[in-house]
């Protein structure tokens, strides 16, 4: 067998080898998401036609015109059949990296892209095919240079747009890709290619689809890295605070043995009562009705009203068809009782539920002698309630607690919670 058909063979052997591995992989994959694996599997499903197309077009280029006239025709198709779909899989690669984006001016692109292409088979205005079956530019023969051209440029930006800020290290694979990419095609245009079945884009276009789907697994291992520690750090949150409220209403326990012995043994009861219903949403770190959440707080405060008989805490909870984390309200109305209200002789704390313009509002208010909200650290507690209460407020439900504070009058702090979706709703309902 001669060198140049072996050479040949391991080339066909070696790409074939790769785009199946890739399409099995594709295939089996579970971890990526329904629309990246369509994705995916529609760019392996072009390549496998640039390679049939690669194969046609070196053979075709071979045939004697002059005997079989037919054979120029079904030339001119495997062209346009290629110059169609290599910007197509730049423009899917670019549907990886940003696929929450829909990318309609590339499609368009492509779109006047195979229209300018499809003229070669009645005019030669993009290209023709001569008599001598040699290939003859037109005046917009270039036409799918310059659009995969665009797309490039549209990739990288994507890349560092979505990774950039973030990630910098995101966005070196679909840098190399395309850089592949445009050293293949210089060297298409500066090599000659008659003895070589595949062009050097096709080989840098198989190479750099396994490099986005290694890509993608990159991406999804950091992601779940992301949520392997913000779920820790929710856990570690979850357990300060757990025995934080419970050693506090022990302690509101304990003094009342010394002062109302029956009132601590009523006290008691109801705490353990409490424990009994709720020691489950106590123990996970996870979303919980807000009436839940209310029966945790109301629970502290009668325990709190009947050690203070001065202190008054009020409820008006006209909306309760939401979700939120476990003991997110019940620190605020800690805060609001020990360093508001008590300082006046007449204590009082409103906690208020509405519905406010697609998020829920929670206000937690008090009559205390207020402050100043630059010294939030070292007057209010922040150490364990406010600071857990708002960073699992952003991380679990993508919320945010303000805080307003007038020196002499008292203090509200405020939760606003996004709608959930109503399918998550159901979900979390069911439960």
């Amino acid at each position: 067998m001669p060198l140049l058909s072996i050479a040949r063979f391991i080339t066909f052997f070696s790409l074939f080898i790769q785009l199946f591995g890739l399409t099995c992989a594709v295939v089996i994959d579970s971890y990526t998401s329904k629309k990246t694996r369509k994705v995916m599997t529609l760019i392996t499903i072009l390549l496998y036609c640039i390679i049939l197309q690669n194969i046609a077009e070196y053979y075709l280029s071979n045939y004697n015109a002059d005997l079989q006239p037919a054979l120029i025709k079904l030339r001119i198709f495997t062209s346009v059949l290629g110059y169609s779909i290599r910007p197509m899989v730049i423009l899917l690669f670019c549907c990886i990296v940003s696929p929450e984006r829909r990318h309609r001016f590339g499609w368009i692109l492509i779109g006047v892209n195979i229209a300018v292409n499809s003229t070669a088979f009645f005019s030669r205005i993009c290209f023709t095919i001569d008599e001598n079956n040699h290939f003859q530019g037109g005046s917009l023969s270039n036409s799918c240079y310059y659009v995969s051209l665009y797309l490039l440029v549209y990739l990288f930006y994507l890349a560092v747009v979505e990774f950039g800020a973030k990630h910098i290290s995101s966005i070196w694979i679909p840098s190399l890709s395309e850089v592949f990419i445009v050293i293949s095609v210089y060297l298409d245009s500066v090599w000659d290619s008659s003895e070589s079945i595949f062009t050097f884009l096709t080989v840098a276009m198989v190479g750099s689809s396994l490099l986005y789907y290694i890509w993608l697994h990159l991406q999804f291992v950091r992601e779940h890295e992301n949520d392997m520690k913000a779920q820790q750090h929710i856990q570690i949150m979850m357990s300060q605070i757990q025995p934080h409220f419970m050693y506090n209403t022990l302690a509101t326990i304990q003094a009342l043995c010394l002062s109302d012995p029956q009132k601590a043994f009523d006290t008691t009861a109801l705490f353990s009562a409490y424990l009994r219903d709720n020691i489950d949403s106590l123990s996970k770190p996870d979303l919980i009705p807000v009436h839940k959440e209310l029966q945790h707080t109301k629970i502290y405060t009668d325990i709190e009203m009947t050690r203070f008989p001065n202190l008054k805490v009020e409820y008006a909870a006209e909306d309760s068809g939401f979700f939120l984390p476990t003991l997110t309200i019940q620190p605020l109305v800690e805060n609001a009782i020990r360093h508001g209200a008590l300082q006046r002789d007449e204590a009082v704390v409103k906690v208020t539920i509405s519905d406010v313009k697609g998020y829920h509002k929670i206000e937690i208010t008090d009559n205390g002698i207020g402050f100043d909200t630059e010294k939030l650290n070292l007057t209010y507690g922040d150490h364990i309630g406010i600071r857990n209460v708002r960073e699992r407020i952003e991380k679990m439900c993508g919320g945010s607690l303000d805080i307003k504070s007038v020196i002499g009058e008292g203090t509200t702090v405020t939760l606003s919670i996004p709608f959930a979706d109503d399918t998550d709703r159901a979900e979390k309902l069911q439960h």
